[in-house]
């Protein structure tokens, strides 16, 4: 019969030599990140917003249409950064007995939610290219063109200030994707207005709008794409279990066979692993607890993993052979 040489590690315990787990820096580095998230899309949200009120107005006073369909379509960006901004909130609050992970993962649903609404977005706006494909319509340069330059230089503004915190988080990848679709959009409407008004060309307008909508398929796509991978906890593409259990199997001699690894994804960037090592008979419970400061490290540092649950257990004499040593297995034993 087996049984068990350490504590498993849990999030906050120490590792060898008194230092801290990896879960503790990543959770401090996680609060910052987000902290600093949070004020850019509240940003982002004030301009976008801004300028939602402008052309809303401004379709009430000169009564364009187009600048009513510009103001809708500042609201659905102006949706995606509150929808990304209170994703963050509510991952920020404290974990509960029956929510032992936090909620973390309302910042993928978030994602999901953008993803689906991006895609929402493609279409539409294939749909109307389409329809003016076949029968064109007149536009009026000048006033778009106004609106456009506007609308691009508070979008351009928005992606910046979303474009250093999207880049590892998925929640604000989502927001980020929706203004910088926004901000191709403005660009395709500016150089369509220049074309319409110099050569009366209006067939550039859906031309332009059909590539754009290509182009924000493909990223409402990876968005989808890379939601579903978290939330069905699939591996994260930058882990490989092979190269994993290697490293942590050769971490240390006493380790005879690690199995029962898994490696899954809680928020963006905020990696879980559990495993199980076995070692030899006569290990104590000291060298036990050395061992799991060492494979914590091994896994933080090598692999980027700052919550690494990991039980050992002790071997039966004989129950495992010398040439066992670092057998990884990934699947549960009977």
């Amino acid at each position: 019969m087996r049984h068990s040489h350490g504590p498993t590690s849990h999030e906050g315990a120490a590792g060898e030599h008194g230092h801290p787990h990896p879960a503790a820096h990543g959770a401090a580095e996680g609060h910052v990140h987000r902290a600093v998230s949070r004020r850019r899309l509240i940003f982002s949200m004030i301009l976008t917003g801004a300028m939602m009120v402008v052309e809303l107005a401004g379709g009430i006073l000169s009564c364009i249409l187009s600048l009513f369909r510009e103001a809708g379509h500042m609201f659905t960006h102006f949706f995606a950064l509150g929808v990304s901004y209170f994703a963050i909130r509510i991952a920020a609050m404290p974990a509960s007995p029956e929510k032992s992970f936090g909620l973390y993962r309302a910042e993928i649903l978030a994602a999901l939610l953008n993803g689906v609404f991006l895609a929402a977005v493609t279409v539409y706006i294939a749909y109307e290219s389409v329809l003016r494909l076949l029968a064109p319509v007149a536009i009026a340069g000048p006033e778009m063109l106004v609106v456009a330059v506007l609308g691009l230089v508070v979008n351009l503004v928005s992606a910046g200030l979303l474009w250093g915190a999207g880049r590892e988080d998925l929640n604000v990848r989502s927001a980020f994707l929706h203004m910088l679709g926004d901000t191709l959009s403005s660009v395709g409407v500016v150089a369509g207005a220049v074309v319409i008004m110099a050569t009366g060309f209006v067939t550039i307008d859906p031309l332009l709008s059909v590539l754009i909508a290509a182009v924000i398929g493909v990223w409402s796509y990876r968005l989808l794409a890379q939601s579903v991978r978290i939330l069905m906890e699939v591996t994260p593409p930058g882990v490989n279990l092979e190269d994993l259990g290697r490293a942590l199997g050769g971490a240390d001699p006493i380790v005879r066979r690690l199995h029962d690894l898994h490696v899954w994804e809680i928020t963006s960037g905020m990696l879980a692993m559990t495993a199980i090592v076995t070692v030899a008979p006569e290990v104590t419970a000291a060298d036990s607890t050395r061992l799991l400061g060492r494979l914590r490290r091994v896994a933080h540092e090598q692999f980027g993993i700052g919550h690494a649950i990991i039980q050992v257990e002790a071997a039966e004499a004989g129950d495992i052979s010398p040439n066992d040593a670092g057998m990884v297995t990934h699947q549960k034993e009977e």
